[in-house]
């Protein structure tokens, strides 16, 4: 294959998550629990996975993380070179920071404290604020992401910075975190809780996961969720809480039941399977429609498809057939296949459709551009009809909170109508669940879940000029002002 035959990897056009968290407390096979705990939690975050180990007080931590899926970064070499009782495991997408090897989690340091390691969920606000105070008082940064300003932190004499509360309590914005030290294991949560955390136990050792999914993999018992506001620490000496952080209303990322965690996840004590099937059901009360085929589009949208169906009477069939092997595609031979980077994920079964009247759910319209994609493949393989209906409201505003949403002037909902969106799609009609179903299904109550990305209304205020990726334009500006500052530092390397 040429050069000019090889394209840049495209913008996706739907919203992506940045990461998940496991870490094991006291387990002699701690690495290999790790890493199947990162295998359940990769539909989180598919750039990089990374897994630093511990042996305990005077032992050097042991570190591998690279660039990949968790299956293409480890292997039998790599996990046995992990020795240790504890263990930290990370798998990425970048929303801030890009995404190179640098930027791969965990991060460790050597400090006063010893050993530190930190593997972090979310996206602080204010990164570019304290970053610019730590680089004025000499830390020196080797990343671009904002994970590494709170080792940063942590890692400052008590002199200056005061204790690891105390650090945590600077930060602000979304943040689900793991730390190990040389004798312990400390989850943390932000006070609005944006981000999944939860606790379990297997075989006398604890366990962390962003996700409850991960435990059933490797047969450890679900104990609960750490609480927003909580900073948990497990060490020799068993479990202790500390809560350093101002009391907030809480703040779900209502975006994890509708499309991120996976379905057999429990998160908040509810079933995330069994939310969206009850989203399925309010949207079909909402919007009904007479119809032969209720389709999903795979995966995310299985479950709300199946509760439309069975609300409305309607026959279920799966005409998207998902391409499960496809991991990241770098070659993008656009040019020899026609909308390559739709039919590469989901292919049609023609003749599941022709003639027919489809109802196609899905989780969420984002750019649009897929929809279309898959509304023109209906069209040309003969269904007669073709209606959208999506189970969560039009998103209308981007998130600070650690979702890759696009900027507002991207998201189709911001830009059209909905007459404009439907026609925009080719759909015949369209339906999106509003506020009030969607909160319903979870059975919670509205002041519980952050929706700004729907409403504007954020629980943490945000600068309205506020880059989440700044840190990717820092380079520039730090060298300019490092440059005026000591000019002749830097006159050799122009």
């Amino acid at each position: 294959m040429t050069p000019e035959e090889i394209l840049p990897l495209p913008t996706p056009p739907y919203p992506m998550h940045e990461c998940g968290i496991f870490a094991v407390y006291g387990h002699p096979n701690a690495a290999v629990l790790t890493y199947y705990g990162l295998f359940a939690l990769q539909h989180r975050g598919q750039e990089s996975a990374g897994i630093v180990t511990n042996n305990g007080p005077g032992s050097s931590f042991q570190l591998h993380r690279d660039m990949g899926l968790v299956s293409q970064v480890f292997g039998q070499a790599e996990l046995e070179r992990l020795k240790g009782t504890c263990a930290v495991g990370h798998t990425r997408y970048s929303t801030t920071g890009s995404s190179t090897l640098k930027n791969a989690q965990p991060f460790v340091v050597d400090c006063f404290r010893g050993q530190l390691a930190i593997a972090h969920n979310g996206n602080l606000i204010n990164a570019d604020i304290l970053r610019d105070e730590l680089e004025s008082k000499g830390s020196i940064f080797q990343t671009t992401a904002d994970s590494e300003i709170i080792l940063h932190l942590l890692a400052q004499p008590s002199s200056n910075g005061g204790g690891i509360l105390t650090a945590l309590r600077r930060i602000e914005g979304a943040f689900s975190l793991i730390l190990m030290s040389e004798r312990e294991i400390i989850a943390v949560r932000d006070p609005f809780g944006f981000r999944p955390l939860s606790l379990g136990k297997l075989d006398g050792a604890y366990v962390l996961s962003s996700e409850s999914c991960a435990f059933d993999l490797v047969h450890a018992e679900f104990i609960r969720d750490i609480e927003p506001g909580e900073v948990l620490i497990i060490s020799e000496n068993g479990l202790r809480s500390e809560w350093p952080f101002r009391e907030e209303n809480p703040a779900f990322c209502m975006f994890e039941y509708v499309y991120f965690s996976r379905p057999d996840s429990i998160i908040g004590g509810i079933n995330v399977a069994k939310v969206r099937t009850e989203m399925g059901r309010q949207l079909a009360r909402k919007f009904p429609v007479e119809a032969d085929i209720v389709v999903p589009v795979p995966d995310s949208g299985n479950y709300a498809a199946l509760g439309f169906a069975q609300e409305l009477n309607i026959p279920y069939e799966h005409a998207f057939v998902r391409n499960h092997y496809i991991g990241r595609t770098f070659l993008q031979p656009s040019q020899l296949i026609r909308d390559f980077d739709v039919r590469v994920k989901l292919n049609l079964i023609k003749e599941a459709v022709e003639g027919k009247r489809v109802v196609v759910v899905d989780d969420s319209i984002v750019r649009g551009t897929t929809a279309r994609a898959r509304v023109v493949n209906l069209r040309e393989a003969g269904a007669k009809e073709v209606h959208m209906r999506v189970s969560c409201p039009p998103h209308r505003f981007a998130c600070h909170y650690g979702i890759d949403f696009p900027d507002p002037e991207k998201l189709i909902a911001n830009q059209k109508t909905m007459p404009e969106i439907c026609d925009y799609l080719g759909v015949d009609s369209l339906g999106y669940l509003d506020l009030a179903g969607m909160i319903e299904a979870t059975g919670k109550k509205p002041n519980e879940f952050c929706l700004a990305c729907f409403t504007g209304d954020y629980p943490l205020p945000v600068d309205p000029e506020l880059d989440k990726f700044i840190m990717e334009k820092r380079g520039t500006r730090a060298r300019a002002l490092a440059e005026e500052a000591q000019p002749t530092l830097f006159a050799g390397l122009k």
